[in-house]
């Protein structure tokens, strides 16, 4: 099942579950599930309630815990030790993992010691983990969400007054699409960050779909100019997605023959961080016959000037050549496999005879490999062989 998240209103973690609630999840069956955890005093409800003549959920988490400061390997040994499915356990601790990376980025510590504070409550657990839970009694298996936009302003919270977007949202928005507005409020919390940049796999204008159910979630706020709402679009995909789509990325290439070679290993991170899709080093011959090496960066147009900015600021370069370039694609989503390893993220990619093919995510392999000191070859062999063939 395909869900299209149109964050036109922004994303925060009562939103998203309000609007899955919407869609059909029973809150008898969250409130089941959510018993099974080893956290207590709470209760959770959603309400009906209306923005600009829209019917909405809008749900409330009733806290009665006072252990409201959790830090992120607390977070993961509730979750992991809970009875709960291993994908809905997977879903959630993606999310406060990249939660936890965030925060350590900011105050400058590890992600294992980051304190939650506004997001490691009863509340933001039951969000997240509600959220896993929805997704999965709606077998929604594939996320793809509109630009996400900003609020301006200030808003005050633990550690003080922080500015609109906050740093911890900003941070894990970073190689997202996003767009200001004039709305003097936050419309992204850290937590809708987190949810919808774990769960999409890509920013874009809606899909070809064939809509099945619409849901609304809705924010605190009313605005005056438009509803507070989060809508999510469930369906299919539409046929053609299982055949060769197109779509247009940019090429950003320049030469060099006079920098540090030490800095090309940290400008291909940093590219990567900031939205390259790829970054190539090719040796080429220049003037003069000096040996040098030709960069090209692979990008969506809506990275390009931070890419280029960043060649310049970073490299010896005097000026960056850019064209656009059409691309052919097979179609793939993302996928969770249960393996010897445990469930593991891959992705299921199919080729033009509509046969399906498992390709295991490097990093997942990578931290496998490490954690059972086995060859990381080993590691993808036997994920693919163990996730079998897919429909």
């Amino acid at each position: 099942m395909l869900a299209y998240f149109d964050c036109f209103s922004g994303i925060s973690g009562d939103m998203t579950l309000g609007s899955l609630i919407d869609l059909g999840v029973p809150v008898s069956y969250l409130k089941e599930q959510l018993s099974r955890m080893p956290l207590s005093g709470f209760s959770i409800s959603a309400t009906s309630v209306h923005r600009s003549g829209i019917h909405a959920r809008l749900v409330s988490v009733d806290v009665r815990d006072n252990k409201t400061h959790r830090n992120f390997a607390e977070i993961r040994s509730m979750i992991a030790s809970s009875p709960l499915t291993e994908e809905v356990k997977a879903t959630s601790l993606r999310v406060f993992e990249r939660l936890a990376k965030a925060e350590g980025r900011i105050h400058n510590c590890s992600p294992e010691e980051v304190h939650f504070h506004e997001v490691g409550g009863v509340d933001a657990i039951v969000d997240i983990v509600g959220m896993a839970l929805c997704l999965d009694y709606l077998d929604i298996t594939d996320v793809i969400a509109s630009g996400i936009p900003l609020g301006k302003g200030f808003v005050e919270c633990r550690h003080g007054i922080l500015p609109i977007p906050a740093p911890a949202t900003l941070a894990i928005l970073r190689g997202v699409p996003v767009y200001g507005t004039d709305i003097p409020h936050e419309l992204v919390t850290p937590t809708g960050a987190a949810i919808i940049t774990s769960l999409a796999q890509s920013f874009c204008p809606m899909p070809r779909m064939a809509i099945q159910r619409i849901g609304y979630g809705a924010g605190g706020r009313e605005f005056e100019n438009q509803p507070n709402l989060l809508r999510v679009i469930l369906g299919t995909a539409s046929e053609d997605r299982n055949e060769i789509s197109e779509d247009r990325i940019f090429i950003l290439e320049c030469c060099i023959d006079d920098m540090n070679p030490e800095v090309f290993g940290f400008l291909m991170d940093r590219l990567l961080e900031e939205g390259a899709l790829d970054v190539y080093w090719i040796p080429v011959y220049m003037k003069k016959n000096r040996p040098g090496t030709m960069l090209q960066v692979l990008c969506k147009d809506e990275y390009r000037e931070t890419l280029i900015h960043r060649i310049l600021s970073e490299t010896t370069s005097l000026g960056i050549r850019f064209y656009e370039m059409h691309r052919r694609l097979l179609w793939r989503h993302r996928l969770n496999v249960k393996t010897s390893y445990g469930t593991v993220a891959v992705k299921g990619v199919k080729d033009p005879e509509g046969k399906m093919r498992i390709v295991p995510e490097y990093e997942e392999c990578k931290r496998i490999a490490v954690a059972n000191k086995v060859p990381l070859r080993v590691v993808y062999e036997t994920i693919v062989r163990e996730a079998g063939e897919i429909e």
